[in-house]
């Protein structure tokens, strides 16, 4: 089932629940999904293309729950995390620390990095092996503790 079926599914779903929090997440992914579809001119995304707005959705709502964190509103802290858990559903299987750990390693070996200043190129391959497996900070530390 593609993502676009899943979320037409789960919309049908939400509504029938009555599930307001589920079905408002679902509908700004669906958005977001059909405005970058527009913007390559397709009327489908390829798997990869869906992934990133995954992330991107991802990534905006983490960073609205660390900003609403540090502002203490905790009203808002709550509607996100809710919010983090529905998209969170569509992201592919994350990576376990050994996997990520291994896949870093392997990457490091295979480019010869042995410094910090080689991190560049080190992420720039690492990336894409987990693109949506894993939370792009925690790559980014495990790689700086692995290279110093």
């Amino acid at each position: 089932m593609s993502l676009l079926d899943r979320l037409n599914h789960d919309l049908k779903q939400a509504m029938k629940n009555k599930e307001k929090d589920k079905l408002s997440v679902i509908r700004l992914i669906k958005a977001s999904l059909q405005n970058e579809a527009i913007k390559f001119g397709r009327s489908e995304l390829t798997e990869e293309e869906e992934l990133t707005v995954l992330s991107r959705e991802l990534k905006q709502r983490k960073d609205s729950l660390h900003e609403f964190e540090k502002a203490g509103r905790d009203d808002l802290v709550e509607k996100i995390k809710t919010e983090l858990t529905y998209v969170k559903l569509y992201m592919p299987k994350q990576l376990s620390e050994e996997e990520l750990l291994t896949i870093i390693t392997e990457t490091i070996e295979e480019i010869g990095a042995t410094s910090k200043a080689e991190m560049g190129k080190v992420m720039a391959a690492i990336m894409p092996k987990v693109k949506g497996k894993a939370d792009g900070s925690t790559v980014q530390k495990l790689v700086l503790k692995h290279l110093s």
